[in-house]
């Protein structure tokens, strides 16, 4: 048998007995067949292309592809049109210089915002600390020379260099005269400072943002100074340099009036052995500040580690006296009227600072607001001012309630301030007994407005009545007077101000004590404008005189000026609208557990 083949034929292999020749035999091809005409598909297996005479194509090797020199050729020359017919025209557009239209113009909040932070580098005195500022991140050595009021110098050089090591060089002259108060400096800087946590990408849009900086910290910079801020405990803060006297006939900084870079009669420094509202409000200057630069740490920290000193000798139980009772050169001008407002407020920047509970518990304490008369229908009360911080803290504690919303055991506290504060901005509307008030933070939640009593009142009207304020300072008044110096065209010319009152000698001779009493009571307009100071402003019946030695009309204060700019950056239309929301939590810690990890998987 065989293995037969299915497919015709037969699998035998052939058997050694067939010969070489016989094989090769075999294999020959047939010359019959060769000469027979071949099919196409036989001529393409057998014999390749069969005419000469057709142009072979030429092909080109890329590598890792090979195509045809024509195919190629194509390719380039596509590729070559494409470019000058779309590529290029695209490049020569991009290239032509754009028209844009020019930004909007500065609304007049922000131009009466530049001028009024202007005001702060005119009272700035001299500060010789080169090597610490250069360490850190603000101007160095004398007045700087970017100050931009070129009619100030030096001045203060020697101040507290008798009492402290270093001296007490620095810090800001408080208003017209050239005394420096820590309290009301203090103060002006807090709110500086929470204008900045609140507003800061108004601050940027507007290009003030490191100059606000930098004002604030040539302000604690000083306050630094005044108390010994590397320590836990501080047993005294040397609160004032320079003192004066009412009709006092001996030169002193009310006697003499003289530029601040001519004084040459004695500075005498005022320290305060206790005084919980002076600590508390220095506190919060710190302490808010340390959250403005919390882009620093290391000074930061050292703001924050001051403030914690300056509040534990606030709260020192040996040391509650106001710091201006018995004192006489601190009485007849900042005058104290209590403390547990500073309580208040500076427990609440410390807790905004460290995120430490006990601050809290403090501000929520029910014996600090009895004490303050926080709940009490007092007028004078809903005034926020460098004396009474209860507005300002019931409103800073309110921010607390609406964004964080802590609960027990802060809520029955919380939810009084947040009712205050709403009582408070009713009372300054046109019907209720006007003050001036800046906005709320209804934006911010989405509130559209708020009742006073049965009477619902808009956001858009209450910030309306905020805008008509700073509106009549600005000159919408029966005056047409702005009270802004520098701000319109009409504006105080006899700002009661020293330096600026007293032309600065060509050959920089100085003045003495009495030398300067011929400026002060000419009838001329101040050779050196202040620009941005916020003077007194006008009387209940919209009156003003301009006129130098009538201080109460005339004279601009740091605490005004404060007021004055945090009013302006809210309402000004730079960099938007709404409040920075989270930066001043971000110290505080989560109020409630964090959700529990997923339990892991289950295994048998």
């Amino acid at each position: 048998m065989h293995t037969g083949n299915h497919w015709g034929g037969s699998f035998e292999i052939q058997t050694d007995s067939v010969t070489d020749d016989d094989r090769s035999r075999t294999m020959d091809l047939d010359r019959a067949a060769v000469s027979q005409q071949l099919d196409e598909t036989q001529q393409s297996w057998l014999l390749g292309p069969q005419d000469e005479g057709k142009k072979k194509k030429k092909y080109i090797d890329l590598g890792c592809v090979v195509c045809s020199r024509k195919a190629f050729k194509w390719t380039v020359w596509s590729i070559v049109v494409a470019f000058f017919v779309v590529a290029l025209p695209i490049i020569i557009v991009k290239s032509i210089p754009k028209h844009k239209d020019p930004p909007p113009p500065p609304d007049k909040y922000t131009l009466a915002l530049h001028k009024a932070l202007l005001f702060f580098n005119a009272q700035k005195l001299n500060d010789i600390s080169n090597i610490y500022r250069a360490r850190t991140l603000s101007l160095a050595g004398r007045l700087p020379k970017n100050n931009g009021i070129g009619w100030r110098g030096d001045s203060g050089l020697q101040d507290g260099a008798d009492v402290v090591k270093g001296g007490l060089v620095g810090g800001y002259y408080d208003a017209g005269d050239n005394i420096k108060f820590n309290f009301p400096m203090a103060f002006s800087m807090t709110l500086l400072s929470w204008s900045v946590i609140e507003y800061p990408h108004k601050y940027k849009s507007s290009g003030e943002y490191d100059h606000v900086r930098d004002l604030i910290k040539w302000g604690t910079d000083y306050l630094l100074l005044t108390f010994n801020s590397s320590a836990t405990t501080i047993d005294n803060i040397h609160s004032q340099v320079g003192t004066a006297r009412n009709a006092s006939t001996s030169p002193d900084d009310h006697y003499c009036w003289t530029r601040p870079e001519d004084m040459d009669y004695p500075r005498p420094v005022v320290t305060s052995p206790s005084g919980p509202d002076l600590a508390g409000e220095m506190a919060a200057a710190l302490a808010s500040a340390s959250i403005v630069f919390r882009d620093v740490p290391a000074y930061s920290k050292r703001l924050v580690n001051g403030a914690a000193a300056l509040f534990r000798f606030a709260r020192d139980g040996g040391k509650r006296t106001v710091y201006s009772k018995g004192n006489l050169e601190i009485a007849q001008f900042y005058n104290s009227t209590g403390y547990y407002d500073e309580y208040m407020w500076g427990a609440a920047w410390m807790y905004y600072a460290t995120g430490n509970a006990s601050y809290l518990a403090l501000a929520t304490n029910p014996g600090v607001p009895r004490n303050a008369k926080a709940f009490l229908e007092v007028t004078d009360l809903k005034v926020f001012s460098w004396d009474n911080k209860l507005p300002g803290a019931e409103l800073l504690l309110t921010r607390l309630r609406v964004f964080l919303n802590p609960g027990y055991p802060y809520e029955e506290m919380l939810r009084g301030y947040h009712n205050m504060t709403g009582i408070n901005m009713c009372s300054y509307l046109h019907r209720f007994n006007v003050f001036n008030w800046t906005e709320d933070y209804m934006d911010a939640t989405n509130v559209p407005g708020w009742f006073c009593g049965s009477t619902f009142f808009s956001a858009d009207i209450l910030r309306s009545f905020a805008s008509s304020q700073l509106d009549y300072i600005l000159g919408d008044n029966p005056k047409k007077m702005s009270y802004v110096v520098g701000y319109g065209k009409n504006y105080p010319k006899h700002v009661h101000h020293r330096g600026a009152s007293i032309p600065r000698n060509a050959d920089k001779s100085t003045r003495t004590c009495k030398g300067g009493w011929k400026w002060r009571d000419t009838s001329a307009p101040n050779p050196n404008t202040i620009t941005g100071a916020m003077v007194g402003g006008p009387d209940r019946l919209d009156g003003f005189s301009d006129v130098r030695t009538n201080y109460n009309y005339t004279e601009p204060t740091l605490a005004g000026n404060a007021g004055l700019v945090a009013a302006l950056v809210s309402l000004t239309g730079s960099g938007g609208g709404g409040i920075d929301r989270n930066t001043i939590f971000s110290a505080v810690p989560p109020l409630y557990p964090g959700t529990p990890p997923p339990p892991p998987p289950w295994r048998p």
